[in-house]
């Protein structure tokens, strides 16, 4: 989010896409290469430039090591300080450029990853709770600077066999540190709510989250809820589609009035045959 709040970025690094259909078909296939199924997407949040790009690319066209991951045009490389993604792709149906570069400097690299199922085949953890980003766009035209977030999903099987929904957010404290929610249910009824405080000097803590709140359903009917220990304001809807959504929230936790980044997703809703049929008019994929 840029220092002045007029602009947002979200940008996710596939490897094996956890939303793609075409994944979704190869494994129920037997021919599952997650190194096959790679996607950057990109998302652009300002009131006269909202963009959003997720093009799928085959093994032919990544390659991968430790420092550097090109996704056909577009690449991701860690420099020693920052985070560089250089983006050169074109969003779908409606073709718009997003090119230029994007830099993320981390405020403290964390070596922390969690299991968020109890059978442990599904990880997260922040890589970089607090991080300054600096965005230098040619296609839209944009320059501007702000405060960042970088974390880490992975798994061993597909989403659909342990989970049935989340909410995640994310909030920036007064005193630097990032308050992180990831309430989870799952597949077989059980929930699971982690809260967590992760500060500039390095240290993780836990702490007691306060009750959730049922907010009204999104434009496609999603579910979502956020805790926080008074009522919660949805201050600006980012994303709306049919089993994800992305919204600033206003709410209180830990005695503070945070603006929260906030995700919901819905697995029934992605895996339905109705919504994957959708997805390829929104992520193309390229052979």
């Amino acid at each position: 989010m840029s220092d002045d709040g007029q602009f947002g970025l979200s940008v996710i690094v596939f490897v094996g896409s956890v939303f793609s259909p075409y994944y979704a078909w190869a494994r129920r296939k037997g021919t599952s290469d997650p190194d096959n199924h790679c996607a950057l997407n990109v998302a652009l949040y300002h009131r006269n430039s909202k963009r959003w790009c997720m093009t799928e690319r085959g093994r032919k066209h990544c390659s991968r090591d430790a420092k550097r991951y090109v996704i056909g045009p577009s690449e991701v490389s860690w420099d020693g300080v920052a985070l560089n993604i250089r983006v050169n792709e074109v969003s779908a149906p409606i073709p718009r450029r997003i090119v230029g570069h994007i830099r993320i400097e981390p405020d403290r690299l964390f070596c922390f990853s969690t299991p968020i199922h109890p059978q442990g085949k599904h990880r997260w953890g922040p890589i970089a709770p607090t991080a300054r980003i600096e965005v230098d766009l040619t296609d839209p035209a944009q320059q501007w600077t702000g405060t960042a977030y970088v974390d880490s999903n992975e798994g061993d099987e597909p989403i659909e066999n342990a989970f049935h929904e989340w909410d995640w957010s994310r909030s920036l404290m007064r005193n630097g540190s990032t308050a992180v929610l990831y309430d989870m249910r799952f597949k077989d009824q059980g929930s699971s709510t982690l809260a967590l405080l992760f500060n500039k000097q390095g240290g993780i803590d836990t702490f007691s989250p306060p009750e959730r709140k049922l907010l009204p359903r999104t434009g496609w009917h999603v579910s979502r809820g956020m805790r926080s220990s008074s009522k919660v304001e949805i201050t600006e809807q980012l994303e709306d589609t049919p089993f994800y959504q992305r919204a600033i929230l206003k709410s209180e936790l830990l005695g503070e009035t945070v603006s929260s980044f906030h995700e919901s997703l819905s697995i029934p809703r992605l895996v339905s045959p109705v919504v994957r049929a959708m997805l390829p008019w929104r992520m193309p994929r390229k052979l």
